[in-house]
C-alpha cells in the first residue's frame, strides 16, 4: 500500500527506477522494520492503540485501524481519526513473525465499512481490548471498543479472530450508565477477567476544565465497572478511579496478586516531576475495583524514543512467563513521509518489576524483543506471516484452506520481498518448496537465506494462472537449506504491473539421517472421555475433551530428544496437545486448520529409563477435534 503513494513518494520511486528490473540484487528496502529488528511489529500497514491477548501459545494484537487520510489534491493530511471504524488484528507465536488477520469491520452506522459493519449503531471503533472467558465449557471472546468518545460497545466470537457478532445491538456502556456521570471521554476500554472468572471493564478520560489546575491534577474521569457473568452486561454502578493527571488510555493487569491500573497522563498545565506529561503512569490496588494508589510511571511518550510524539497508548501482558508492554509510535509514517502526521504503528518491548512490585522504566527502541521460538518451515505458513517486508500489501483472499478472513500478499512488484525470522530447517535440510499463487502476469519467487541478496537455495517460477484469485499450488526443488536462517522470498519479474498474489508456502524435508523412531498413535493406548481411533484424515487417534490421551511405555537411554507430532484440527481453530513424560509436561504441540502438519519440539530434556510417554489434550473449547497421526523422536 505504502509504495503505491506516488504523489508523496516521488523520490523513492525515482530511486527504485534506477535499480535493475531483472535481478534480485535490486531488492527493495523495508520502510521502518529493518531485518534483525522486531519493532515496529509491521510496516506494510498501520495500527494504533494496541491491546494484547495471549491464547493457546500465541499473542494477538488488536488495534485501531489507522490509515492515511488524503486532502483533495491527493496529499496526505494530518491524522483526523475519521478512518478508525475497523479493528486490525495480527498474531504471533514467536514475537517476530506476525500473521496479518486483516480487519474486523466493527462500525456499521450510516453504511460504514461499505455496509459490512457489524455494530450497526456505531460510527467508530477506537482503542479495542479483548478478553477470553470460558462459559458453559466453551472459550468465548469479547471485544470492547470506543464508539468515538461517546460509549463502549462489545462484540463476541468463538475464536480470537472471528467471525464476530454484536450481541446487544447497542452500546454496552453510555454516559447514562450508573456511575458514569462526569466522564468527559467515554472511550479507551481495558478488560480484565480475574482468577474467579469475574470480568471488569476500565474506561474514561478527558479533562472537564483544562484551565483549572486542580481539575487538571485530578480530573476524576476514569471509571471501573463490574461486568455480568455473560461479559455483555454490567453489574452495579461504575466506581471512580482518582488517577492523577488522567488523560486517556486505561490499562489493567494483575501481578503477584495486585491490580495495576495504568493510563496516559495529560499534557495540560504544569506537572510535578512525579507525574510527567504524556507518559504512562500506574496505580496499584489489592482489589480490582480499587481504591488505587499512585505508584509511579514506566513508559515515556514515544517522542522521547522515536522523535515523533503525540498521544501515548499501551497495554501490559505476560507471554511465556515474560512481561511486555505493547504501545504505538509514529515510526512507519515518519520513515515514509518524513513526518509522522499522527499515524501510528505497534511496538513491543520487555517490562520488568522491581522486588517491591514497582515497575522499571521501559526502554522503547527499534530493536524490540528477540524471537522466542524458531519457525518450522515444514508446516504450512501463511504468506501474510511476515517478519520483515519491502513494498507489498495484504488483502482479503478468496483462496480456500486458510484461517478465517484469510489474507494474501498482493501489490507485488519486481524487487519486493517478504521474510520470516529463524526458520529451522534441521540438519537434513529442505528438498522442495511449494507455494499457492495467483497471477495474470507471472514472475518468480527467489528463496534466499538471511538477506534479500543472500544465498539462493531455490527459485519458483510463477506463470499466469488466469486471474489474481485463481489459485494454483506450485513447487520447486531446494538445495543447501539447512540449520536456522531468516528466509527471504524475493519477487522478480519484468512487468511494470503487479506480478502475482501469494497465499501460503511450505518446505518439505530431506529424509533424516538421524536415528529416528516413529510410533503410530493408533498403536498407543487411547483413553479419556472421547478419545478414539480414526481412519480419516489418516489412521490415528481423535481427541475432543480435556484429558483425552494416547500413551505408551518407552525406554530412553538418553535425556534429550527431538519430538515431532503429525496432526490437525477439525477446523480453523488451534488445538493443543501436551507431551508428557513420566507425568511431566515437556512441551506442547499446536495444530491450526484441517491440513495435517508436523510440529516439532527440538532438544527436549526429559527423564531417562523406563517411562510413560503421553499425548494429552489439556485445553478444550468444545469446538474442535484433534486428530493425531504419529509421534516421532530422534536423538
Amino acid at each position: 500500500m505504502f509504495k503505491k503513494l506516488s504523489s508523496l513518494l516521488l523520490s523513492l520511486t525515482l530511486l527504485l527506477s534506477c535499480l535493475s528490473l531483472t535481478s534480485a540484487y535490486a531488492a527493495n528496502s523495508s520502510i521502518a522494520k529493518i531485518p534483525g529488528n522486531s519493532n515496529p511489529l509491521m510496516d506494510h500497514k498501520l495500527g494504533a492503540d494496541p491491546f494484547a491477548l495471549t491464547y493457546n501459545g500465541r499473542v494477538y494484537v488488536y488495534m485501531s485501524s489507522d490509515a492515511y487520510v488524503y486532502n483533495s489534491n491527493g496529499t496526505i493530511k494530518d491524522n483526523d481519526y475519521s478512518a478508525l471504524n475497523k479493528i486490525n488484528v495480527i498474531s504471533s507465536a514467536d514475537m517476530v513473525n506476525w500473521t496479518d488477520h486483516g480487519s474486523i469491520p466493527v462500525a456499521g452506522y450510516n453504511n460504514a465499512n461499505n455496509g459490512a459493519g457489524i455494530a450497526k449503531w456505531a460510527s467508530l471503533s477506537w482503542a479495542p481490548s479483548v478478553a477470553k472467558k470460558t462459559i458453559n465449557g466453551k472459550d468465548k471472546f469479547f471485544l470492547y471498543f470506543g464508539n468515538g468518545a461517546s460509549g463502549i460497545g462489545v462484540l463476541t466470537s468463538d475464536t480470537p479472530i472471528g467471525p464476530w457478532s454484536d450481541p446487544l445491538g447497542k452500546a454496552l456502556v453510555t454516559l447514562n450508565t450508573p456511575g458514569m456521570s462526569g466522564v468527559t471521554w467515554l472511550f479507551d476500554p481495558a478488560v480484565l477477567v480475574d482468577d474467579d472468572g469475574t470480568g471488569y471493564l476500565y474506561m474514561g478520560g478527558g479533562i472537564p476544565n483544562n484551565s483549572d489546575p486542580a481539575i487538571i491534577a485530578n480530573p476524576k474521569t476514569a471509571r471501573v465497572i463490574r461486568l455480568g457473568a455473560d461479559m455483555t452486561s454490567v453489574n452495579g454502578s461504575a466506581v471512580m478511579i482518582d488517577a492523577p493527571y488522567m488523560f486517556e488510555d486505561s490499562g489493567i493487569h494483575k501481578y503477584n496478586g495486585k491490580y495495576y491500573y495504568s493510563y496516559c497522563m495529560n499534557f495540560s498545565g504544569t506537572h510535578p516531576a512525579a507525574y510527567p506529561a504524556g507518559e504512562i503512569g500506574y496505580m496499584v490496588s489489592s482489589s480490582p475495583m480499587g481504591p488505587f494508589t499512585y505508584a509511579g510511571h514506566f513508559l515515556k511518550n514515544p517522542g522521547a524514543f522515536f522523535g515523533s510524539g503525540g498521544n501515548n497508548h499501551h497495554a501490559v501482558f505476560n507471554f511465556n512467563n515474560q512481561w511486555y508492554v505493547v504501545y504505538h509510535a509514529q515510526t512507519v509514517s515518519q520513515a515514509l513521509l518524513g513526518s509522522g502526521k499522527g499515524y501510528r504503528s505497534p511496538h513491543i518491548n520487555k517490562l520488568f518489576y522491581n522486588a517491591d512490585g514497582t515497575i522499571q522504566e521501559v526502554q522503547g527502541n527499534m530493536v524490540g524483543v528477540s524471537q522466542i521460538a524458531n519457525l518450522n518451515p515444514y508446516n504450512r505458513t501463511e504468506a501474510e506471516t511476515i517478519g520483515w517486508n519491502a513494498g507489498i500489501a495484504t488483502e482479503v483472499s478468496q483462496a480456500t484452506g486458510g484461517p478465517f478472513n484469510n489474507m494474501d500478499v498482493t501489490n507485488i512488484s519486481n524487487g519486493d520481498w517478504v521474510a520470516v525470522g529463524n526458520a529451522d530447517f534441521g540438519s537434513s535440510g529442505a528438498k522442495s518448496f511449494k507455494a499457492n499463487v495467483a497471477s495474470v502476469v507471472g514472475g518468480s519467487i527467489e528463496i534466499r537465506l538471511d538477506s534479500p541478496t543472500g544465498t539462493l537455495v531455490g527459485t519458483l517460477n510463477v506463470p499466469s494462472t488466469g486471474g489474481t484469485q485463481n489459485w494454483q499450488e506450485l513447487s520447486t526443488t531446494v538445495s543447501n537449506a539447512t540449520g536456522v536462517h531468516k528466509v527471504f522470498f524475493v519477487f522478480t519479474g519484468s512487468s511494470a504491473s503487479s506480478l502475482f498474489n501469494f497465499d501460503y508456502w511450505q518446505f518439505s524435508q530431506n529424509s533424516s539421517t538421524s536415528n529416528g523412531t516413529r510410533i503410530e498413535v493408533e498403536d498407543m493406548t487411547i483413553g479419556g472421555p472421547y478419545g478414539g481411533k480414526v481412519s480419516s484424515p489418516f489412521n490415528g487417534g481423535v481427541f475432543y475433551a480435556n484429558n483425552d490421551y494416547a500413551s505408551y511405555n518407552q525406554y530412553f537411554a538418553f535425556s534429550t530428544h527431538t519430538f515431532s507430532l503429525r496432526g490437525a484440527s477439525s477446523n480453523t481453530s488451534t488445538a493443543r496437545v501436551d507431551l508428557q513424560i513420566n507425568g511431566t509436561t515437556v512441551g506442547s504441540f499446536y495444530f491450526t486448520g484441517t491440513t495435517p502438519t508436523v510440529q516439532t519440539l527440538s532438544n527436549v530434556s526429559h527423564a531417562t529409563g523406563p517411562v510413560e510417554v503421553k499425548l494429552i489434550v489439556t485445553t478444550d473449547n468444545g469446538t474442535w477435534d484433534v486428530y493425531v497421526d504419529y509421534l516421532e523422536y530422534t536423538n
